[in-house]
Formats: structure tokens, sequence, C-alpha cells
């Protein structure tokens, strides 16, 4: 059922071995390649058979589903909206990602359409790998939007990575905040030569005391350019912030725009940002402990990844 090329792409999008225990929906090349259900996480295919629905019952805690894509396949871009309905005072881990093995001159590319809707009380950790790889040339692209809306003292965090041969994405997040609730994205990115990613992120906090924490880290190499938006919009008693840090290294290229909108007298919303470069003396103090320039460049860049 997977092949070595497969279950390398799972692994790195998904750490996976191979076929998952409980819950899961794997994707290859824009058709189902397998899946299965728990007694309480149910999947099926949406109405127009553009992806699935998945439903998890009030109350489910400890389970977790994984819905990791996975493309190889010359020329293919795959589109797929998928729905998650996280039950009523549930607990639950949802790990998706896409993995791409390019092999050739022609293009492929995915596009994930997902949307949540977490239920009073419940809690959901979402998280979320892209990852290209291959000898081929053609050009490599992932596209997410991710809609996100919490109810009454709803918890959803989410874990956005872009880990490596990407060569273009755009991200769109988008999140309504009911009374009570908490939302925490940390995004981050790694672009290198020609490649180009832009993160949007619209986060409105719509209900008395939500709160929400957007991170994003990025780190941009070679001739690669990042560019990150985020607008946190507050129309109650709430706090929202936003923290983007951003290292650049060779000739890579950054834009950062956080944006604050306070609709409400009682709003505590703060911002903070930074765009540098690696430090010298960090480089010096791990060079001394006898890595060479590369490995101290890379012990770097993944600790402020982490």
């Amino acid at each position: 059922m997977l092949d070595a090329l497969d279950k390398g792409l799972l692994k790195a999008v998904a750490d996976l071995e191979g076929i998952p225990k409980g819950a899961y929906n794997i994707r290859k090349n824009g058709k189902l390649l397998s899946r299965a259900k728990s007694a309480n996480i149910d999947i099926e295919g949406n109405a127009d058979g553009t992806g699935i629905v998945v439903t998890i019952a009030p109350g489910t805690r400890g389970e977790s589903v994984h819905i990791p894509v996975i493309l190889s396949q010359a020329g293919l871009y795959d589109v797929v909206t998928n729905t998650f309905v996280v039950g009523a005072g549930a607990d639950v881990t949802i790990v998706a990602g896409c993995g791409i093995h390019c092999g050739g001159e022609a293009p492929e590319g995915h596009e994930g359409i997902h949307e949540f809707r977490v239920e009073k009380g419940a809690r959901v950790r979402y998280v979320e790998k892209h990852y290209a790889t291959g000898p081929g040339r053609g050009k490599r692209t992932l596209n997410p939007t991710t809609k996100v809306f919490l109810a009454e003292k709803a918890q959803a965090e989410m874990e956005l990575t872009q880990i490596g041969g990407v060569d273009e994405a755009n991200r769109l997040n988008e999140a309504t905040l009911g009374a009570g609730s908490m939302l925490l994205i940390t995004e981050r990115v790694l672009t290198d030569g020609n490649q180009r990613a832009v993160s949007r992120n619209e986060i409105l906090m719509a209900g008395e005391g939500s709160r929400s924490n957007m991170v994003s880290r990025s780190v941009i190499k070679g001739d690669s350019r990042q560019n990150f938006y985020a607008t946190l919009v507050a129309r109650a008693r709430c706090f929202g912030h936003i923290e983007c840090d951003a290292i650049i290294m060779d000739g890579g290229t950054n834009e950062t725009i956080p944006s604050l909108k306070a609709e409400h007298p009682d709003a505590e919303l703060t911002h903070e940002a930074s765009i540098g470069k690696i430090a010298s003396d960090q480089l010096t103090k791990l060079m001394s402990l006898g890595l060479t320039y590369e490995e101290a460049v890379n012990r770097i860049i993944q600790g402020f990844l982490k």
C-alpha cells in the first residue's frame, strides 16, 4: 500500500512510520489511499466530493486523527476542502500536513482548505507540516487556508510549519473567537534559494474574555522572500498579542506588518516584531565548541524555529 517514497513523506510531515492506529485519512495524488474511523471519530467524504468531514464526538479525550496528504504525480495541483467538528468538551489532536516529491520538470502543488468548528468547552491541538523534496526542477506549491470558529470557552492550539523545499506558499489563517475562548497560533517558516512565502492572518475577537496569541518565526536564506501580515480585531473586552521574529541571511528579504484594531474600550492588544541576522558572538561561541560554521548556523536556526 505504501512504497518507500510514501513512507518518507509521511515521516516528514506527520511523523508516521506507516499506517497509524486509530482514526486517519491518507490522501495520495488527489485520491483516497486509506481511511479508518474510531468509536468517537467519524470521517466521511463531503457532499460535493472535494474533501472530508471529520466529526469528533462530544467528550472525546486523548484521541488523535491523522489526515496527511502526499503528492508525487507530475503536473498535479490537488485541491481539497475539509471540515472538522470538535464536539463539546472534547480534547483531541489533529495531525495534518502535505509532502511533495518532485521528480521532473512539471509543477506539483496542493491547496488545503480546512474549517474548524470547535464547540463549547472543547480543545483541539492542530499540527500541520509542509515539506517538499525530490531531484526535479518543477515548481512546488503549497497554499493552505485555515478557518477557525471557537465557541464559548473553546480552545485551539495550532502549530503550522513549513520545513523546507517549498518554492511558493500563500497561507491564509482566519479565526473568530467566542466568549472565554483561547487561540494560540505558532507559525514557523524556512525559505531558501528563490522561494517565496506569504502568510496572511485575520483574527476576530468577538467574545467577552477571549484571548489570542499569534507567534511567527521566519528564517529567510539565499535570495528568498517572506511576507507576514497579521491583523487582530477586538470587538469585546479581550486580550490579543502578535509576536513576529525573522532572521535574514544572504540576500533574503522580509516584510512584516502587524495590525491592531480595537473596537471596544476594554480591549488589550499588543505586538512586537523584530528582523535581524545571526549574531556573530553566537557563531563564535558554538564554533569554539568544535562546530563548523555551517553546523553552528544550523544549530542556531533550529533553536530559533523551535
